[in-house]
């Protein structure tokens, strides 16, 4: 596992659904950000319209300039994980891309293969066309508010003395605390409206699209996550 990048479980029926699912991480320790084309900051999924095809996308280089790139010494994973119901057994497939060039990537799902250039906006496409993949700078489209999260941890620490816990660790809070820290969260600093701390910043971004039926042989509840591993 590379640089510390973000391996985040995602849950999100789809069969015959059409739901979606994301996860964030960004601003982490030095070791992740010491391979920011390592770091994942966001994994999205999604279905299409009519439920047949599963979108995927993988951000990865948190702040990145316009000269940023991939790079060929890591291993980019996505994981899907399919179960008949959600707590079942999980059977995993793994769609894997490496760069071996600035721009040039091979990607694998099972019998389906990419290869070239992905930066062009219609990406590649296995000879199926069950397999399509885009890599290239996108503008991270992860929104949140930085200060107002910072006051809502400050409120929590403050109320924590008063506060009694489960035997999980959560704590048991009323309503009218609840809905503070919700608004809290929902604004800035002193109630200012929220603003994205990330407006203006660029990531990198692997997009997938695959036809469902490649991902679903364990079920219809699919678990996704992906991984940046170093490459061989």
């Amino acid at each position: 596992h590379v640089g510390g990048g973000a391996a985040f479980m995602l849950l999100a029926t789809v069969a015959g659904l059409v739901g979606g699912a994301r996860a964030a991480d960004h601003l982490d320790s030095p070791k992740a950000t010491a391979e920011p084309a390592a770091d994942i900051t966001d994994v999205y999924a999604w279905m299409n319209g009519d439920a047949t095809k599963l979108n995927l996308v993988l951000n990865v280089s948190p702040m990145a300039a316009t000269g940023t790139q991939f790079s060929d010494a890591v291993l980019y994973q996505i994981h899907v994980n399919s179960m008949s119901a959600y707590g079942q057994a999980q059977q995993e497939t793994k769609i894997l891309c490496k760069f071996y060039d600035v721009s040039k990537l091979e990607c694998w799902l099972g019998d389906e293969y990419v290869e070239g250039d992905a930066s062009a906006t219609t990406g590649l496409a296995s000879s199926s066309g069950k397999l399509k993949v885009f890599a290239g700078l996108r503008n991270d489209p992860f929104f949140f508010e930085l200060d107002g999260f910072k006051e809502a941890v400050k409120a929590v620490v403050a109320a924590a003395p008063s506060l009694t816990f489960d035997s999980n660790g959560c704590p048991s809070v009323n309503a009218s605390t609840s809905g503070v820290l919700v608004n809290q969260l929902k604004s800035g600093k002193s109630g200012a409206p929220a603003k994205d701390f990330f407006a203006g910043t660029n990531v990198l971004s692997l997009v997938l699209q695959i036809d469902k039926t490649l991902v679903n042989k364990g079920g219809p509840v699919l678990a996704v996550w992906a991984s940046t591993h170093a490459a061989s």
